[in-house]
Formats: C-alpha cells, sequence, structure tokens
C-alpha cells in the first residue's frame, strides 16, 4: 500500500496485514481513501433505512453494519481484528465484551434504566472501547448507536452538528474529549455533544 496512514490522536494503528487488506488500488492518498469509505459508508446508510427491523444489538447486526460500511475498501470489513490496539480490550476478548454490551444494553432498555438517548450514548462509547475491527470503529459505534436510536423510535444523533469528526478539527476535539470523559465514567460532555 502506497497511501501514507500516519495516524492522528484517536486513531487507530493499522498493523502490516490489515494495510495489505486495502481492496482498491487506485487511490494514491489519504484523502482519496477517505472519500472512498466515505462512498461506502453512504451505501451503508441507504442500506440501513431499508432494513426492516434488525437485532442492532447482535453480533451479526454489528459485523453486518461494518461490512456494509467499509466492504469495499478492506478485505477485513465485518471481521474482529485479530490484534491488540492502542485502544481497546484485548482482541481474544472482543467477541465475548460485545456480547455484553448487547446484554447490558438490552437490558437498560427493557428496564428504562437511562433515557434513551443515554442509552445509545453509553453503547456508543462503550462500542467504542471494545474496538471490534481493525478500523472504522468510530464511524461504525456511531451508526450503531443511530440505528439503536431508530429501533426505539428517536431520532438519530447530531454528532456536533454533522461536522467531520474523521478530519482533525475542533468537532473531532471535541468529541474525542466527550469519549474520554465518559471513560472516566462522566458521560455528560458525551450527552451534550451528540445533540449538540
Amino acid at each position: 500500500m502506497a497511501i501514507d496512514l500516519d495516524e492522528q490522536d484517536g486513531q487507530t494503528p493499522l498493523d502490516p496485514d490489515e494495510k495489505a487488506g486495502l481492496i482498491p488500488d487506485h487511490l494514491a492518498t489519504k484523502s482519496e481513501l477517505n472519500d472512498w469509505e466515505q462512498e461506502n459508508i453512504l451505501s451503508a446508510v441507504r442500506w440501513l433505512k431499508r432494513a426492516r427491523s434488525p437485532d442492532v444489538l447482535s453480533e451479526g447486526f454489528c459485523r453486518g453494519l461494518h461490512q456494509q460500511m467499509f466492504g469495499k475498501t478492506w478485505a477485513w470489513a465485518g471481521t474482529f481484528r485479530r490484534s491488540d490496539k492502542n485502544i481497546g480490550c484485548e482482541w481474544t476478548q472482543v467477541a465475548v465484551r460485545l456480547k455484553d454490551l448487547f446484554d447490558n444494553t438490552r437490558w437498560w432498555v427493557d428496564n428504562a434504566t437511562f433515557p434513551p438517548d443515554e442509552i445509545a450514548a453509553r453503547c456508543h462509547r462503550d462500542l467504542v472501547w471494545i474496538h471490534p475491527f481493525p478500523n472504522g470503529n468510530g464511524r461504525h459505534a456511531r451508526m450503531m448507536a443511530d440505528a439503536l436510536l431508530r429501533s426505539l423510535g428517536q431520532p438519530a444523533f447530531s454528532w456536533g452538528g454533522g461536522g467531520d469528526l474523521v478530519a482533525a478539527n475542533h468537532a473531532r476535539s471535541q468529541y474525542l474529549a466527550a469519549l474520554r470523559a465518559a471513560d472516566q465514567g462522566d458521560h455528560r460532555l458525551l450527552l451534550a455533544f451528540v445533540r449538540s
């Protein structure tokens, strides 16, 4: 792969085998890769809108959504990571942690433990922390949270006013600060950010 994938704050580095999984061979810059991934993600948004009552809180849906989002970009799309990263649980624990998250989230929904926005925000934060895939975890976790909200009859989050959360900018900095506060148990910044 000739594309320079230098990581910015909050991004997960890819190992050489993961980088070798890039499908399109015509991309020359990181900007072209980002644009290509964004087109793939827009296709996933359309797929999700057509889905009829999916079981959002399932491994199958989680993997399928990632495949829809990145399947034209990465050969490993929809496949759990096989190495430890700078964030997340041990790679051998991904499936177990994901099941625990979905079981907990289902319990929160069934028992109205939190309001719907807080359930989706907490689920999002936990999914980002688990970091199931080699790459695309933040974008995937945001779409998972929106799918969960939809299943609860709620509007999707605005995610900081719809700003670009991939590029190094103020919205991304706010998002990362909110996630880091939530990592410490304070979800207030994240709850404010998702509807700002």
